[in-house]
């Protein structure tokens, strides 16, 4: 059971709160002035402190600096005598909270439940944490590599809070499970979790999914339709590919997040919201600003807590454990018992992923499909090509050149123009390198096309 501190020098009042404090399933001690409260204390941190401001012996601020380091007690001040001093000085202090007499019961209520639904989430990470390190599982996600434990580390900083969330991360590195996690471990997670992708929706609907629409408002409006942000009330509502948002409807977006209110299309009252926004991008959302895809103001509003997702290729024993999962998944599904062939794990190690787990998963799907027991996912060049070795000293220019096209080609999946890109050399010039290293056959590819409409290129050193 929960503990609280209540110290007040007006027995009536102390009183009275503590049978509040009681109700909410606290046990209750009390404290007529500081040195008291200071014994209590020191005998056992209670979870929270309700305290005065103003006591026989001092103020009741200065018991945050009597609290242990690693105590986790909460402190709320209540006074009669409110001043903006004083909230700023509460405030900066650490207090969780700041009352006024007579004090507001329903509000009290409301902060004690919230500090109990804190507290159970707390103790929840924590649970979730323990299991990663058995299981290699942090909710719905999945991974023991490095990459993936920082990321989890954020996800436990920020679900307990309301903090506005933006997730970056190439496409298919499980931006919307991140989502769901950060939703299903906060103090929302009875709530809604409604997902919506700006960029998969025509530009003349998403205004009125994300806000909904009054009947007549237009041609075919034949009822009232409520809005994403209304559906998500008190839950969590995720902004898949935000950068894809029409840049008119980012000025409304940033009006609802600034105000929390909405205004149904063909409406003229505002409706109050409270949902928790989530946002998702799968490219860099500076460089979204830079071209005028996205507001740098909405941006700033949005990007309150940073969340970059590694790509699959950096996430260092995370694969087998990921394809091992997926294969589970569809053996209880189907109710079957297939298994991976020999060297399985090996190879899909050895691949470096372009589609990210979305790929990874996707293979494992048509595998299993095509397998009569053993699986032997069909890997991009077999899986026969080995991941080239990092550039090392003591070579050539010419082989350090080879080294670093081939291991940049790989990244990339292949992907001949994006690999030029990134190198900055010329189609052309991609083109006669692998020629070179490979025979014409194995660079061509089947692209004579694009091989004969890239420019000549002349030099071309790297």
């Amino acid at each position: 059971m929960s503990r609280a501190l209540i110290v007040d020098d007006d027995l009536g009042f102390r009183i009275g709160v503590t049978e509040l404090v009681q109700r909410e399933g606290f046990e209750v001690t009390a404290a007529s002035d500081l040195a008291e409260a200071r014994q209590r204390l020191a005998q056992d941190p209670p979870d929270v402190v309700i305290v005065d401001l103003m006591l026989p012996d001092g103020s009741g601020i200065d018991l945050l600096r009597d609290l242990p380091a690693e105590a986790r007690t909460e402190v709320i001040v209540i006074t009669g005598h409110a001043s903006v001093d004083s909230v700023i000085e509460a405030l900066r202090a650490g207090v969780l909270d700041y009352l006024t007499k007579p004090v507001d019961m329903p509000r009290l209520k409301a902060v004690l439940a919230n500090l109990t639904r804190t507290a159970e989430l707390k103790s929840e990470i924590g649970a979730l944490r323990r299991q990663l390190r058995e299981l290699g599982r942090f909710g719905r996600l999945i991974g023991v590599s490095p990459a993936m434990q920082k990321v989890y580390d954020l996800i436990a900083r920020v679900a307990p809070t309301d903090a506005s969330v933006l997730l970056t991360g190439e496409s298919g590195t499980g931006k919307e499970i991140v989502a769901q996690t950060i939703h299903e471990i906060s103090k929302r997670r009875r709530g809604p979790f409604l997902p919506l992708n700006c960029g998969a929706m025509p530009a003349g609907l998403i205004e009125s999914e994300l806000f909904g629409h009054e009947r007549g408002s237009f041609t075919g409006a034949t009822q009232q339709r409520r809005g994403h942000f209304e559906r998500a009330s008190a839950g969590t509502l995720l902004l898949d590919e935000i950068t894809e948002m029409p840049i008119e409807l980012q000025v409304k977006l940033l009006r609802v997040l600034e105000t929390g209110t909405i205004l149904r299309i063909g409406g003229d009252a505002s409706v109050k919201v409270d949902a928790r926004v989530i946002a998702a991008t799968n490219r860099p959302p500076e460089q979204a600003v830079a071209d005028g895809k996205l507001r740098e103001d909405l941006l700033y509003r949005l990007n309150v807590f940073p969340i970059a997702l590694p790509p699959l290729r950096e996430r260092v024993g995370d694969v087998a454990l990921l394809a091992e999962r997926f294969l589970d998944e569809l053996n209880q599904a189907e109710g079957t018992r297939k298994v991976f062939r020999e060297g399985t794990e090996a190879r899909l190690d050895a691949y470096a992923w372009p589609g990210n787990v979305r790929e990874l998963k996707n293979m494992i799907h048509r595998a299993f499909i095509m397998a009569e027991t053993e699986l032997d996912p069909e890997i991009p060049g077999n899986g026969a090509v080995p991941r080239p070795p990092g550039l090392r000293t003591g070579i050539s220019l010419e082989e350090a050149e080879r080294e670093l096209i081939l291991a940049t080609l790989e990244r990339n999946g292949g992907d001949k123009r994006r690999t030029a890109e990134i190198l900055g050399i010329a189609l052309k010039t991609l083109y006669n390198r692998l020629k070179r290293y490979q025979g014409a056959a194995a660079a061509t590819d089947g692209d004579e096309a694009v091989e004969s409409a890239a420019p000549e290129e002349g030099g071309g050193g790297l």
